[in-house]
């Protein structure tokens, strides 16, 4: 039988752990003391204002990533124009294909990534005007 000590999520426990098949020691192991864990640090006040970063505004018109991804396609082109729920870029998340769509008739102004690139939540994918 051995003794390991194990942390989770903060709080220390002592198991023991018998190993199937092995030669038991001939006279028990001495008794591990384990120290009770520190108290939590009381974090100092911070001031949320200064710490957050400023959110990137995306341009008018922007189509974003609803999730981060990568991009297996785009399927239109600058001067493109489309509809409501035409298919803009194909996202490739969590092993799934998303569709990601206009929501509004336009014209692509630009396009900001391309088949291959690993996009961020957020990350503006293309324009229209």
């Amino acid at each position: 039988m051995r003794k390991f000590r194990i942390k989770v999520d903060g709080q220390v426990f002592e198991v023991e752990v018998e190993e199937v098949g092995a030669a038991r020691p001939a006279s028990p192991p001495p008794p591990v003391s384990v120290p009770p864990p520190p108290p939590p640090a009381q974090p100092a006040a911070v001031n949320p204002a200064a710490t957050a970063a400023a959110p990137v505004e995306a341009p008018p018109g922007a189509v974003t990533a609803p999730m981060p991804g990568v991009v297996i396609g785009v399927e239109v082109q600058v001067g493109s124009r489309v509809r409501p729920g035409d298919v803009l870029v194909l996202l490739e998340a969590m092993k799934m294909v998303n569709e990601i769509t206009a929501d509004r008739a336009g014209t692509v102004k630009e396009i900001l990534v391309s088949k291959g690139q690993s996009v961020n939540t957020g990350d503006t994918l293309l324009v229209l005007e």
